[in-house]
């Protein structure tokens, strides 16, 4: 099943997509008000299809990221073999995963454009996979990583890319732009290691292929990463680690290839789907 976060007649709704359309879940089960109250619920993957669930929308609806108002959201960086090499550090791989925050409000859903801010015409796209965690912890061991997701979307992390480099340690004020990154369009629960372990990620730009790698050449692999970041914070439910981004994005051209209005970016990722959005001037 494809889960959704929508808006639809004022209102935001979640809920299941169909090649028919949106199916409003969230009408059925008013004791979870919001996906991530289902997530929370551990019920993401007891949720009965739709065949008997009167109320469909064929259009008239538009996308929201997946989970709503999430409790943290963590980026890992530099997390492919020649996304590493191109820092030319010497170093073949970094000890510890590099990390930094982003906030909900710098992400738009599916179909939705990116805006690009008056004050940079620097706006660049990563396309990654994001995991949902459906059981929270702390210091949870490697080895049972992946038993706590409760399932995967994609992420355009759409990066100021001058603003990264404002200051001495930190990127995070480059990676918060309001609408600068998207996330979706939906959620698909996890049932199986082989949902991640070696899946192809791309990224289009105006159909031309910037960005191919596979989840099996990550660094740090998503269990490890997710071992990580508990050591030293609790995960909760509906909390989302977006996990890395390959080669291929528009800084790292000569010369560089940023976004601009009228531009349409792709992220595909195998059994996940496809995250399209524009690019608009704020």
């Amino acid at each position: 099943m494809k889960f959704a976060t929508v808006s639809i007649e004022g209102r935001t709704a979640w809920g299941h997509i169909t090649d028919e359309g949106f199916h409003d879940l969230g009408a059925m089960h008013p004791q979870w008000p919001t996906l991530r109250d289902v997530i929370a619920a551990g019920a993401l993957s007891h949720i009965p299809d739709t065949d008997e669930i009167p109320t469909l929308y064929r259009r008239g609806f538009s996308y929201e990221i997946p989970v709503p108002n999430p409790e943290k959201i963590i980026c890992v960086g530099v997390n492919f073999p020649d996304r590493n090499a191109e820092y030319k550090d010497g170093q073949d791989a970094p000890p510890n995963m590099s990390l930094f925050p982003r906030f909900p409000r710098s992400f738009v859903g599916h179909g939705h454009p990116l805006t690009r801010p008056p004050e940079s015409e620097k706006l660049d796209y990563e396309g990654e996979i994001a995991i949902v965690v459906g059981t929270g912890g702390r210091r949870i061991p490697q080895d049972s990583a992946l038993s706590h997701i409760a399932g995967l979307t994609l992420c355009n992390e759409g990066t100021i890319r001058d603003w990264v480099r404002h200051a001495k340690f930190n990127v995070t004020q480059g990676k918060n732009w309001d609408g600068s990154g998207a996330m979706g369009p939906w959620l698909i629960p996890f049932k199986s290691d082989t949902q991640l372990t070696d899946i192809e990620l791309t990224t289009e730009v105006n159909g031309e292929l910037r960005q191919q790698d596979r989840t099996s050449r990550m660094l740090f692999p998503i269990a490890r990463q997710i071992a990580y970041i508990s050591t030293f914070t609790t995960l909760v439910p509906g909390d989302i680690i977006v996990t890395g981004t390959p080669t291929g994005a528009g800084a790292r051209f000569d010369p560089p290839r940023f976004l601009k209005p009228g531009d349409e970016i792709k992220v595909i990722a195998q059994g996940i789907g496809t995250l399209i959005n524009g690019v608009r001037d704020e």
